[in-house]
Parts: structure tokens; C-alpha cells; sequence
């Protein structure tokens, strides 16, 4: 079986991109209207960070902020772990689970935003193989 490639998974998409002076609110809201759940922080075209549902309860709710007047810029995750559009799926996938995340940004070698994957967006034989993995070195260990 062909693992897939980055590249593959977002060759149309439109990834909801937002510049740091953006409010939570707003982000949450496109967010909500577009059902994604992370918002690729850009300034021109740089990829400055990120900003998740997650970071919407712990950076923003969590910590009492107005998501009115609360900018991304000042709760974002800077200067996100990114892949390339040539990374496969099980590896894109160990990365989240490595680092603990569920949203990468695809970022080709030109530095061009590509799109973002979430852990959502891999089939069932891709998460396997990841569990398969992981067992067998849980098992050596």
C-alpha cells in the first residue's frame, strides 16, 4: 500500500489564514463558519504561528482574556513545527504524536504556505500502522 504524501492530502486546499492583529473573536468565529479547527497565523505571506480551539480555552478562556480584544498575535503558538508536502502520512503523524500536537502546517521549500493537516484528516490503515509502530518499540523498550 502507497503511504500518502502531504502533498496529496492538501492539493486544494484554502487554508483559513489570518494576520496577527486579528481578534480571538473573529478568528473563532471563521473558525466555527469554515468547521476547521486551527487558524495559520500569517504576516504577508509568512507563517508566524498558529492559533487552535485549543489555544482558545487555554490561552484565551481559561486565563479570563476578552476574545474581542485579544489578538491572535498575543496567544498564538509562534513559529510552528511545520513539514513539507513531500512528508507521508505516518511520518506527518508521529510528528503530532512526538511533539503532541494535532494541526501541521505544510510549508514548501520555497517557504510557500501549502495548507495544514489535522490528525482528523488521516485514514484508518495510516493510524494503524502509527499504533503498529509505536507497540513494536514500546515493545523493545
Amino acid at each position: 500500500m502507497t503511504q500518502r504524501q502531504m502533498s496529496d492530502m492538501v492539493r486544494h486546499q484554502k487554508p483559513l489564514t489570518l494576520p496577527p492583529t486579528a481578534s480571538v473573536k473573529d478568528a473563532c468565529r471563521k473558525m466555527a463558519e469554515r468547521r476547521v479547527g486551527a487558524v495559520l497565523v500569517t504576516q504577508g505571506s509568512d507563517l508566524v504561528g498558529i492559533f487552535t480551539g485549543r489555544d482558545a480555552v487555554a490561552r484565551v478562556l481559561a486565563e479570563g482574556r476578552d476574545a474581542a480584544k485579544t489578538t491572535l498575535g498575543q496567544v498564538m503558538t509562534k513559529n510552528p513545527t511545520t513539514t513539507t508536502p513531500g512528508c507521508n502520512a505516518v511520518d506527518c503523524l508521529r510528528l503530532m504524536q512526538d511533539c503532541g500536537f494535532r494541526h501541521v502546517p505544510i510549508v514548501g521549500r520555497d517557504g510557500v504556505l501549502v495548507g495544514v493537516v489535522s490528525r482528523g484528516d488521516f485514514r484508518g490503515h495510516e493510524q494503524d500502522r502509527l499504533d503498529e509502530e509505536t507497540g513494536l518499540w514500546e515493545r523493545i523498550a
